[in-house]
């Protein structure tokens, strides 16, 4: 009777997983609200200007313009591997910081609303985790890869 071997299988989902293309994907994706964003602010900057004023962000056009080139910058950084580490822990803390001024659940009136921004407050979470887990990654295993 021989022992059935895993090491073959488990060697090509390692090898799939740590492919180039598949990782620069996963970035990408990863990053696609921090590059989205920018994009839509940049095409409808009155939009942009009216979000800042909603929440209570002045001068509007100075947070405006600072949130499209930290979000494309950061976004770069984690994509191209460049100082990967800092443009995640970046993104990192402005999705906390962004999350705790826009989502706040807490302050609403129970119904609808207040249940898919109590969601959106905690994927925003996980997608700061995720940004944290990428940073880890690259500073202790991933860096210039």
């Amino acid at each position: 009777m021989t022992a059935i071997s895993y090491s073959k299988p488990r060697s090509i989902l390692t090898e799939i997983a740590s492919a180039s293309a598949l990782r620069t994907i996963a970035l990408l994706a990863l990053c696609a609200a921090y590059i989205q964003g920018p994009v839509t602010k940049i095409a409808d900057f009155g939009g942009a200007l009216a979000e800042m004023d909603h929440f209570g962000l002045h001068p509007a056009a100075f947070f405006a313009v600072t949130v499209i080139v930290f979000e494309l910058v950061a976004s770069a950084m984690v994509v191209t591997g460049f100082f990967r580490w800092v443009g995640a822990l970046a993104l990192a803390g402005f999705t906390i910081l962004a999350t705790f001024i826009a989502l706040r659940f807490w302050e609403m009136t129970p119904g609808m609303e207040r249940m898919m921004a109590t969601n959106a407050f905690f994927e925003h979470l996980g997608l700061a985790g995720a940004f944290v887990f990428v940073a880890a990654y690259d500073l202790t295993k991933g860096a210039g890869k």
